[in-house]
């Protein structure tokens, strides 16, 4: 009785098997291959550039409109406070468009003057 157990258990691991083998090399064989035109870093760098692009100039037009109604504020507020809070916010708004755009000034001027340094010979 043992053997016969043994047995017909082994016969369905072994047909599970083959069942399992099946399937993974039928998937290899449908999966089709991909071969890329470009080098993956250079498509990276110009899809980075791209957005960055986009980031820094919506970023302008932000900064531009926010800076338009923090000076109206300010201008047409009665209340000294409300005139201080949006001196400050218009502070806050020149100082976050400084910092997006000297991140991209720094990777696309000075990063090229880096590159081959960290390369062994």
């Amino acid at each position: 009785m043992k053997k016969l157990f043994q047995r017909y258990v082994g016969m369905k691991l072994y047909r599970y098997y083959i069942y399992m083998m099946t399937a993974v090399v039928l998937a290899l064989y449908v999966t089709p291959t991909a071969h890329a035109v470009e080098n993956m870093w250079e498509v990276a760098n110009r899809i980075i550039v791209d957005v960055y692009n986009k980031i820094a100039g919506i970023s302008t037009v932000l900064a531009g409109l926010m800076s338009a109604v923090a000076v109206i504020g300010a201008k047409l507020s009665n209340n000294q406070h409300k005139v201080d809070q949006a001196w400050d916010w218009l502070r806050r708004i020149w100082i976050a468009w400084v910092i997006i755009n000297g991140i991209g000034a720094f990777l696309s001027y000075i990063v090229p003057m880096f590159s081959g340094l960290a390369t062994i010979t």
